[in-house]
Formats: structure tokens, sequence, C-alpha cells
């Protein structure tokens, strides 16, 4: 099975959304599952149509032969004999209100996409697309985009799921009740799931990757599988990004520099000294659409609508995936070094780790279905109004601000400048720190693992 690896089945979450959607759907619309490649979309679809259906016929755009294209050319017209062709030539019968057909890869071929609204509209199978960079101008704009048509996003594995790989069941349900009761894990308990989350932290969600830590415990190899995701990302930058090639590829290098400075705004000037965003926005905007980074813009007036006022041209740039950043920054070794990972993971290296935590802190963010916004203003005259906010969240009618710190913590000044300036906005304040869950005052001091809970 595609993205599948040798005894390694992983459980993932998205699993009961698309069930949902089979449910209420009930062959209405067509799902359509977006990702980052190698998240995982083609594995998780090819497994629930051959566990929920009947029969599962599964047409790869990304290798597909010209006898099928020929089919969607000249067949459409005549459903009977377009779906009889495509029985036969992959020798999966078909039945009604039964089976789901899966177009993997749609991008690839964009007039399949169109044709959905006709199939759905048939009503004799499901229908299940998967596909990346899928709203590129170049991937839409000779097709009419189906309205029978629904989206969900695919992220990495989070923390539970990486738990679930690793055979356990158990801590997420405590921690969440931690969580919920704002009581400290405590001392033994804290220090094992810090240990847990780190391993995931230099892992990563990538499928593959988690699959092989999962069966060998061997970061070296894990390392591996990592690199030659990153390499897959470079060759779909030439491929898919034409005409800005350079410009996606610069501000990818640029990633792990910017992040591992104390001011984590993208710096243009750091690729080209007269650099401008505008000659920059498309590279940007390739590299969002195909969820290799989480994009963080500065929202400079925090209400509920934080994205009416975000400043697109002062962002910071995420990796999607915090065990890619960690392989991307290390990329100037051949292989990164099982004693690194040891290391890093037993806290006995001299290194930047609070580029990876704030990452690991978007990311999760993002996988709760969460923009990406951050406070930031610089005012040389009133010191009171100079302040950074690492992330801000929209929680309960409110503005939750959130700052990430990966050391021991001496002060939270820009979160008391942040509630005084903007008191009648400001719901639950959030420090994300390294240690055990405690409240002081109307601060809650989280520990990394539970920002999956906010």
């Amino acid at each position: 099975m595609k993205g599948m690896v040798a005894g390694v089945k992983l459980k993932r979450k998205i699993y009961q959304t698309l069930l949902q959607w089979k449910r209420t759907s009930n062959g209405e619309t067509a799902l359509l599952l977006e990702g980052a490649r190698r998240v995982g979309k083609s594995y998780i679809a090819q497994d629930f149509g051959s566990t929920e259906y009947k029969s599962c016929l599964i047409i790869d755009f990304s290798n597909v032969s010209k006898q099928i294209i020929e089919v969607f050319e000249s067949d459409t017209t005549d459903f009977d004999l377009f779906f009889n062709k495509l029985s036969v030539f992959y020798g999966v019968k078909l039945y009604q209100r039964d089976s789901l057909i899966i177009f993997d890869e749609v991008q690839m071929y964009p007039r399949a996409r169109q044709l959905i609204k006709h199939l759905v509209a048939d009503g004799r199978y499901d229908y299940l697309e998967t596909g990346l960079l899928i709203t590129l101008k170049q991937n839409v704009e000779s097709i009419v985009i189906p309205s029978e048509e629904e989206t969900v996003t695919m992220y990495p594995l989070d923390f539970e799921e990486f738990l679930w790989a690793m055979g356990d069941e158990t801590t997420v349900p405590y921690m969440q009740s931690c969580f919920e009761n704002k009581k400290p894990m405590g001392e033994a308990l804290h220090r094992k799931t810090m240990n847990l989350f780190r391993q995931y932290m230099l892992v990563g969600g990538m499928p593959q990757a988690v699959a092989v830590y999962a069966e060998t415990k061997d970061f070296e190899k894990t390392d591996m599988v990592k690199r030659r995701i990153l390499t897959l990302y470079r060759n779909d930058v030439t491929k898919f990004a034409k005409g800005y090639e350079s410009k996606v590829m610069s501000i990818f290098d640029g990633i792990p520099s910017q992040l591992s400075k104390h001011e984590k705004n993208y710096r243009l000037a750091s690729i080209q000294k007269q650099a401008r965003y505008r000659e920059y926005e498309d590279a940007f905007i390739w590299l969002d659409e195909a969820m290799i980074i989480n994009t963080c813009f500065n929202s400079t007036d925090p209400n509920i609508g934080l994205g009416l006022h975000a400043e697109r041209m002062t962002l910071k740039c995420y990796m999607a995936d915090t065990g890619l950043l960690f392989s991307h920054a290390f990329s100037d070794k051949e292989i990164t070094k099982e004693e690194v990972y040891k290391a890093i993971l037993f806290d006995r290296i001299e290194l930047n780790e609070g580029m990876f935590i704030e990452n690991i802190v978007a990311q999760m963010l993002k996988s709760s279905g969460y923009k990406l916004y951050f406070y930031s203003r610089s005012d040389r005259e009133n010191s009171d109004n100079r302040m950074e906010i690492d992330f801000l969240i929209s929680r309960n009618r409110k503005i939750s601000p959130v700052e990430v710190k990966s050391a021991s913590y001496g002060s939270h000044v820009s979160l008391d400048k942040f509630k005084k300036k903007f008191s009648s906005k400001v719901g639950t304040r959030y420090i994300v720190y390294t240690k055990d869950l405690r409240v002081e005052n109307d601060i809650v001091f989280l520990p990394l693992y539970m920002v999956m809970f906010l």
C-alpha cells in the first residue's frame, strides 16, 4: 500500500473524520483530503476505502496510464461505459453505494476534479480525492471547482498519535484531566512525559519517520527518512514553482537561521540586501500552499478577528513539521549522528533549543485548527508600548496571549504590558515552558505537551 511501512500501521484521528463524512454525506459530496507530501494522505485514503467499502478503486494521477486519461477525455458523457472501463482496467468490481473511487494526487489532472460535480450527481459511488498545492493558480485556472466538494486538511501526527505508535494509550487521557482541572502531573510523570515529548519533537510527525522510529528506536534511520522527504520537497520546488524556484529555495534554506535568532520575524535582507516582500510574496504563498511551512502574521490590533488586522509583510516562517526542521537545520552533515539526537534528548548539548520549541508550539496550534498570529510592536518613545507576544489565540470570545519559554522563565513583562493595553479583550494568559503545570494569578504555566489542548 502506498505510504505503508512494513510491520507498522499508524492509527490516525483523521480516520474518524472520514467515517463521519461517509455517514453524513451519504454520497451527496466528495471529500478532498489536502496535506503536505508524505503526510500520509494516500495511505489513509486507501486504508479507509478498503476497510469501510465493499470495494475500492484507486486512480493515482501521479502515475496514470494514457488509456485512463483517454477514458477521462472521451467517455465521461456515458457513465455506464466510463465505469465499466475503469472497472476492467483496474480489475475492481464496483458496487452501487458500496464502492469508493479515489482520485489520488488529483492536482496532477485537474479535469478529474472538475468531473466530481457530475459524478456526485450520478450518485452510484463515493469519491475521495487527495492532493497538495490544490489551490495554486496553475492547478485550478482551467477548471470549475465543484461545490459538491468538502475539504479536510491532514497534518503530521500529533503527540497523541505519536504515543499511540509507541504503544502508549494512557498518558494523554491523564494529561487532559490535569489540564482541565489545572493540576500538575507530578514530578515523575512530568519528567517521563517530557522525555516522550522530546522524542516526538526530534522524530516529528511524518508517518514514515514515526513508523521507522517506532519499529527501530534508531534516530539515524529515522533521520535518513526525513532527509529523503526534504529532498522530495526540493524536487517539488523545481517541478512546480516555475518562475520563482530560486526565491522559494532561498526562503526554505533560510528558515533554520531565521528561527535561531531572538527576533524570529523572517528578514528578507538576509537573502538579498534590497529584497522586498512583494518580490517574494508568491514564494511564501507557494511554501504555505505546499504545507511545508506554517506562516504566522503580526496582528496589529488584537481582537476576535485577528486576521482583519494582520500585517502581511511582517511574518514568521515555521516548518510544518518540527522533526523535519531538525534534519533541515543539520543539513550540512551527511547524517545527523545518533549521539547528537541523544545529547539533545537528554538536554546535554549547547543548542538554541528555543527554535525547536517555538516551532513545535506553532505546529500544535496549527493542527488544532488555529491560524497563526503574533503581536509585535516597537516604540522608542514609550516603553509601555514595546512588547513581543509569540502567539495570539481566540478562546471564549477573548484573546489569549501565549509566550513560549525554552528555559526557566525570568519574568513576563510583555504579558503584563499586553494585559494592561488590551485589558477588555484579554482572556487567560499562557506561558508555555518545559516544567509542570501551575497557575499564578491569571497566568497558566503550561507544559509544552499540553499545548495540544488549547
